[in-house]
């Protein structure tokens, strides 16, 4: 049996990593999602201590000054970190851990922990992230048009991670995630090249 190892999932915002991992961890009991802290405050039924540990910037300085972060960056305007210590603690139970962060921290998180396995998942076009960003109807026009600025700018640095998931069909990219943890591959073997090619299109240099 294969040691429990701790696996950075990262993605532009309204990529759909967030359903991708909740369906993830219906589907594996033995796979464990770390709660990150933030200072941004919870959006509309969004739970403490489920969906993030919800705190104000001292707290979470005090928390930085104790060491007790894997790793922490400020994404837009608001800080986020990972607890060292319940992290540890999962894998310690024989839990697959997944971070769900972004790819500051996944930089963080390799640099510290080089066994780490770092997964990308990026929607297959501009248009496609637009039409779920504003679906989900949370942002205004100007902070979606600034969420998708920034999502140019995270899928810039896709070739830091060892996987990448194009999430265009949400079964074929679950599949794919609960493959790379658990068969250490996805399903679908698209090769580098094919990869590069969306994502260039992505960035607007294909």
């Amino acid at each position: 049996m294969n040691e429990p190892n701790l696996y950075v999932v990262a993605a532009p915002s309204g990529g759909g990593k967030t359903s991708l991992i909740r369906a993830l961890l219906e589907k594996d009991e033995k796979i464990s999602l770390s709660v990150s802290y933030t200072t941004r405050p919870p959006r509309p039924g969004e739970t403490d201590g489920v969906h993030y540990h919800f705190v104000d910037e001292q707290a979470f300085q005090q928390l930085l000054a104790q060491d007790a972060f894997l790793e922490y960056a400020r994404v837009f305007d608001h800080l986020y970190g990972t607890g060292r210590e319940a992290v540890l603690r999962q894998l310690s139970m024989g839990y697959d851990v997944i971070l769900d962060i972004d790819w500051q921290g996944a930089r963080q998180i390799r640099a510290s922990l080089p066994t780490c396995s770092t997964i990308f998942i990026t929607p297959p076009s501009l248009e496609l992230l637009q039409q779920r960003l504003t679906r989900r109807g949370q942002d205004s026009a100007a902070t979606i048009s600034r969420r998708m600025r920034d999502a140019q700018a995270e899928i810039s640095h896709w070739n830091e991670f060892d996987f990448i998931i194009i999430n265009d069909d949400f079964d074929y990219a679950l599949s794919d995630l609960h493959s790379i943890i658990r068969q250490g591959h996805p399903v679908r073997e698209t090769g580098k090249k094919q990869n590069a090619k969306i994502l260039a299109e992505l960035l607007g240099t294909g």
